[in-house]
């Protein structure tokens, strides 16, 4: 009698304990990854190589044995990009004296701003304010130094999971695909298997796909902000496009965050107008790049609404820090692709061919 008189609650009844098991198994999925952190960073980031060098490796193998061509896309990429942290390495060298007079002009025009209205503070006030941050760092040394000692223990493991995802991504380009094989063969029931090799061809897919987009828009993001340092001299131009190239990496927040630091160094180094046209400038890249660059680049991942992202994001550095940032998003995409492709029947999927590492 009850079935038949409420028949809303038993289907509630069905979704819910459903959920709840599902929920479960993603808390403990993320418990599991937070006890190996390092392990999960080092593979993700082997993902994020691959999808970018395998495209490189497959055109080099048309003319090269597939060892050595896997061998010339990842030291070849590796030598550009400590390249191109030497380059700014040494731009920072040679201008840390004009830097270090630029600066210190800079903090004397940002105090005279300072008095000015709206903010009227008084030389009092702000010799009041430099005593309190000295006070801080006098009272919080200790902990000042044990945090720069945790932070080279930090640094050790960023090489140690460099190493590995730099091991693990060798494979993954090489020889994915029989990888990808094994364990669908060896670790997935028979009837099981067709389903979720689609379903793992299709989070390849547009896994591959957001990360190359996502590149590409950092990329251009980048090139912006770089000339327009570079025209309003700003200093620090090299290091800040450097910044706002990995910056953009977390969607929606990301780029604003870096052009903000962007912001302060022209204000000391350049005064408050090229400060403002630096503000100009967050307003005219985020508006470039939510309403032009990331629907025509990402055309080919899973495009997620505003909202979806935002909230996404958020989660993520609730979870992960700005680790947790990074991963959401591409996360997000990748659950949603295998779910479409569990629920889609097999002719509505594009071929299998080769989309996976």
């Amino acid at each position: 009698m009850a079935e038949r008189t409420v028949p809303w609650l038993r289907i509630g009844a069905a979704y819910a304990w459903r959920l709840i098991l599902v929920g479960v198994v993603v808390y403990g999925v993320f418990g599991v990854l937070g006890r190996f952190q390092l392990i999960a960073v080092a593979l993700f980031l082997a993902l994020v190589v691959t999808s970018v060098l395998r495209p490189l490796a497959d055109l080099l193998n048309r003319v090269l044995p597939r060892p050595l061509s896997v061998a010339i896309a990842l030291v070849g990429s590796l030598l550009l990009l400590l390249g191109l942290l030497a380059l700014v390495g040494n731009a920072v060298a040679q201008e840390s004296d004009r830097l270090a007079g630029e600066f210190r002009g800079g903090v004397h025009r940002i105090e005279q701003w300072l008095r000015r209205p709206p903010f009227r503070l008084s030389p009092g006030r702000l010799s009041e304010l430099q005593r309190q941050v000295t006070d801080y760092i006098a009272a919080h040394r200790a902990r000042l130094l044990s945090s720069a000692v945790s932070g080279l223990g930090r640094v050790v493991e960023l090489v140690t999971g460099g190493a590995l995802a730099l091991f693990a991504s060798a494979f993954f380009i090489h020889s994915g695909e029989r990888l990808w094989g094994w364990v669908r063969d060896r670790l997935l029931p028979s009837g099981a298997r067709s389903a979720w090799d689609r379903a793992g061809r299709a989070a390849w897919r547009t896994f591959a796909g957001y990360t190359r987009g996502i590149i590409i828009v950092a990329a251009t993001n980048a090139v912006f902000v770089g000339v327009v340092l570079l025209v309003l001299r700003v200093p620090l131009a090299l290091p800040l496009t450097l910044l706002e190239f990995f910056a953009s990496f977390v969607p929606l927040v990301g780029s604003p965050v870096a052009l903000g630091v962007a912001t302060v160094v022209a204000l000391a180094g350049r005064g408050p107008l090229t400060a403002f046209l630096v503000l100009v400038l967050i307003v005219v890249i985020g508006q470039l790049e939510g309403h032009v660059l990331h629907p025509l680049v990402m055309s080919w991942a899973v495009r997620l609404h505003p909202l979806v992202v935002a909230v996404s994001v958020i989660a993520g550095s609730i979870v992960g820090g700005v680790i947790g940032a990074i991963v959401a998003v591409p996360f997000v995409s990748v659950a949603w692709a295998v779910l479409s492709a569990l629920r889609a029947p097999p002719e509505q999927l594009p071929p299998p061919g080769s989309q996976l590492p």
